[in-house]
C-alpha cells in the first residue's frame, strides 16, 4: 500500500461516502474533496466537509498511518495548521495541531471495497517490463488517444525548458536559439553536447556575417569543435587552420577546449565531419531560417528547406586527409525527420507559447505525418499490443515510459486510473 493509492481513493471518492465517521464516532459529509495540487504542504487544498453539525473549509492531509503525521514533523509546520481532516488507512494514534487541538481522523480501510484494493495490488505487482503490460490493451481507445496527446505536449513542454534558457542567454534571439538546437541535434546522441557547446561559443552575429562563404562557416565550426588541431596533408584543412586563427582574432572568439568528437560506431554519413559540413551548408544556403521554420505547414516543405549540398571537399571526403568515392552527401529524410521531432516542433511550440497562443493544429499534423521511431522501447510496447503508427504515437509512448512507467506514477497516469476504475 502506498499513499498515492489513498490520494486516488480520496480524489475519486472510491469508497462508501455515506455513513462516514471519524475515529471518535462523529459523522462526516464530504461537500468538496479539495484540489489535488501535488505541491508542498497538505495533499488536498480548499476542501469542504461537515463533521457532526459543523461545516469546515480547509485542507486534507493523507497518510498510511496516523503516526506518519509525527514522522513527517507536521506538528511543527505552520502549513498544516489549516488541516480539517486527517485521512489515513490505519489509525494508530491521535493527532494534535500545534495548538494541542485534536484533528479529526477518517480511517479509510473501513470504507474501501476489497475489490479496489485487489485491483491496485494487481496493477502494481512487478511484471517483466511495466506494471500494466497485461492490461494496457484494455484501455478505452478514446481515453488512450487523449492521454497520448497530453503526453506529447508534456514532452514538448519539457523540451521548451532548454529553449527558454537559450533564449535568456541570447537576449531572445530566436535565430541564435535555432542554430544551437540544430547544432545539438546534428551531433546526435554521441556528439550533441559538444556541438551545442560549439554553437554557443560562436556569437550568432558572426554566423550571420560569415554565412556568405561556406568555407568560413566550416572554419568556425571545425575550429571550435577542436577538429583543426592536427597536422594535415591536404591543402583545404591547412587553409581552414589559418583562416580559423584569423577569424578568432577578428571577432575575439575564445578558443575553448572541448572533448574530442566521437566517430566510433557511426556510419560514415553520420560522421561529425559530415554533419558539421551539412550544418555549414544549411546556414550558407538559408538565411533567416527561423522565420521559415515557423511558417512551414508540411513535411515536404521542410525536406525542401533542408535540401543542401556540402562543399566540394566533403563530396570526396568523410574525414580530413582521407579521399573517398565522390558522393553528394545530402541529408536523408530519416535524419530530417529527427530534426523535425527534436528541433523544429519543440521550437515552434516554445515560440507559440511566447506569443501566448494555444498550440497550433499544425504541430500535431506535422508530427503525425512522420514515421515512428525505431528503438527498444517502441518495440517493447509493440510486443504488448501497443503499436506506434507515427511519430506522434512513438513520442507519446517514450514520454509515458520515462515519466510514468519508470517512476511508477500509475495513479497519475490515465492508463492506471482507467484500469483501477474498470
Amino acid at each position: 500500500m502506498k499513499e498515492d493509492f489513498l490520494h486516488h481513493v480520496w480524489q475519486h471518492k472510491k469508497f462508501a461516502v455515506t455513513q462516514l465517521q471519524t475515529t471518535t464516532g462523529e459523522s462526516i459529509q464530504i461537500l468538496h474533496s479539495g484540489q489535488y495540487l501535488q505541491l508542498a504542504g497538505p495533499d488536498f487544498f480548499n476542501a469542504q466537509i461537515i463533521i457532526g453539525n459543523q461545516k469546515w473549509a480547509g485542507n486534507i492531509e493523507i497518510h498510511l498511518k496516523s503516526s506518519d503525521w509525527y514522522l513527517h514533523n507536521h506538528e511543527k509546520d505552520a502549513n498544516y495548521d489549516s488541516v480539517i481532516l486527517h485521512v489515513v488507512w490505519e489509525h494508530d494514534t491521535p493527532i494534535f495541531r500545534r495548538d494541542n487541538l485534536e484533528i479529526p481522523t477518517l480511517e479509510l480501510r473501513n470504507y474501501v471495497a476489497l475489490t479496489d484494493v485487489h485491483k491496485y495490488q494487481s496493477l502494481i505487482t512487478q511484471k517483466s517490463w511495466i506494471y500494466c503490460e497485461n492490461d494496457i490493451q484494455k484501455v478505452d481507445g478514446f481515453i488512450f488517444k487523449n492521454w497520448q496527446e497530453r503526453l506529447y505536449f508534456d514532452r514538448l513542454e519539457r523540451k521548451s525548458e532548454e529553449i527558454k534558457q537559450l533564449l535568456k542567454d541570447s537576449n531572445n534571439d530566436w535565430e541564435a536559439v535555432l542554430f544551437c538546437l540544430l547544432a545539438k541535434n546534428f551531433g546526435l546522441n554521441t556528439n550533441g553536447a559538444l556541438f551545442l557547446n560549439m554553437a554557443k561559443s560562436i556569437p550568432f552575429s558572426v554566423i550571420r556575417k560569415e554565412s556568405f562563404a561556406i568555407e568560413n562557416l566550416e572554419t568556425l565550426f571545425f575550429g571550435q569543435a577542436n577538429m583543426l588541431e592536427s597536422s594535415f596533408q591536404d591543402c583545404y584543412p591547412n587553409k581552414l587552420q589559418n583562416d580559423y586563427n584569423y577569424l578568432c582574432h577578428k571577432y575575439t572568439i575564445s578558443k575553448i577546449v572541448f572533448d574530442k568528437v566521437e566517430f566510433f560506431k557511426h556510419r560514415p554519413d553520420n560522421f561529425p565531419t559530415i554533419r558539421l559540413a551539412q550544418l555549414a551548408a544549411l546556414y550558407h544556403k538559408e538565411h533567416n531560417l527561423f522565420s521559415k521554420i515557423v511558417n512551414v505547414s508540411s513535411i515536404s516543405e521542410i525536406y525542401i528547406l533542408f535540401q543542401i549540398e556540402v562543399s566540394d571537399y566533403w563530396e570526396t571526403h568523410y574525414n580530413f586527409d582521407k579521399k573517398s568515392v565522390a558522393k553528394k552527401k545530402k541529408m536523408s529524410h530519416a535524419f530530417i525527420d529527427l530534426i523535425v521531432m527534436n528541433t523544429i516542433l519543440p521550437i515552434r511550440f516554445a515560440y507559440e507559447q511566447s506569443l501566448h497562443k494555444e498550440y497550433s493544429q499544425e504541430i500535431l499534423e506535422l508530427i503525425t505525418a512522420l514515421p515512428p521511431e525505431k528503438n527498444i522501447i517502441i518495440d517493447k510496447f509493440a510486443s504488448i499490443g501497443i503499436l506506434a503508427e507515427n511519430a506522434f504515437q512513438s513520442q507519446s509512448l517514450l514520454q509515458l515510459k520515462k515519466e510514468y512507467c519508470d517512476t511508477k506514477k500509475c495513479l497519475q497516469c490515465a492508463v492506471g486510473a482507467f484500469l483501477l476504475k474498470n
